[in-house]
């Protein structure tokens, strides 16, 4: 019988790369003002994936609109977006408080006069056994992953009423099993089923609510902190 030759490191490595590989795209398909007009509310846009999410709304025409817990990250953002021309507004929000979710819709509306879409972008993570994991761990993920978007879709649906659109930002790693992530598996799980319920419920007032799920991206916290030494496998946003 012929014996099955063990693949060599090299060759797993080579495998891997070329499955976390992103081709970067220098050159957008779309029109640059295919958004103008429209109003975005990005939560987590300060840094990492909502970071992007909120530049490429921007460069096509929207006016943005971000949060997040820290005023820094947010004034080095809109810094940045004001020298690439896009009209951008920030303010801090936790989204784990009804309140201030509430308050910072609220301002969007007030600096911009409508809202189009909100990106749920805000999340948290870190790798954890579960049996080392404390319920302070586990709730704090829950809360800033779903609870944060149940706030914020609460908060913004009269604001999107009739028109608009939520875009929740979700992950692949509860569409099996991940090592060390009972926490954020969970919390992605309840996202998807609050993006479900939401459109189900919220269609006939419309607004879409639409689920995305990004794999791994370079550059960004959560790969520096779940995938140590692989960022190199991965392109920047």
């Amino acid at each position: 019988a012929t014996k099955t030759r063990r693949p060599s490191r090299e060759k797993e490595r080579e495998k891997i790369e070329h499955k976390f590989k992103m081709q970067a795209v220098e050159v957008s398909p779309f029109n640059k003002d295919v958004f103008k007009g429209k109003v975005v509310a990005v939560t987590g846009g300060s840094s990492g994936i909502g970071l992007e999410i909120a530049r490429q709304f921007g460069a096509h025409g929207a006016a943005i609109a971000i949060c997040g817990r820290r005023r820094q990250p947010i004034d080095d953002a809109l810094a940045a977006f004001a020298s690439e021309g896009i009209r951008a507004f920030g303010a801090t929000c936790d989204v784990r408080k009804p309140d201030q979710a509430i308050a910072f819709i609220k301002s969007v509306v007030q600096e911009f006069g409508h809202l189009d879409v909100l990106v749920n972008s805000a999340a948290g993570n870190f790798l954890c056994p579960a049996e080392d994991l404390s319920v302070n761990g586990f709730k704090t993920v829950m809360e800033i992953d779903a609870v944060g978007v149940f706030n914020m879709s609460k908060a913004a649906f009269e604001a999107l009423k009739g028109h608009g659109t939520i875009i929740n930002i979700s992950a692949t790693l509860h569409y099996g099993a991940s090592w060390f992530q009972v926490h954020a598996s969970a919390a992605k799980a309840a996202i998807d089923s609050i993006t479900r319920t939401l459109g189900m419920e919220w269609g006939s007032e419309g607004i879409r609510a639409v689920g995305v799920a990004p794999g791994p991206v370079g550059g960004t916290a959560g790969m520096t902190k779940l995938a140590p030494g692989m960022e190199g496998m991965v392109e920047k946003p």
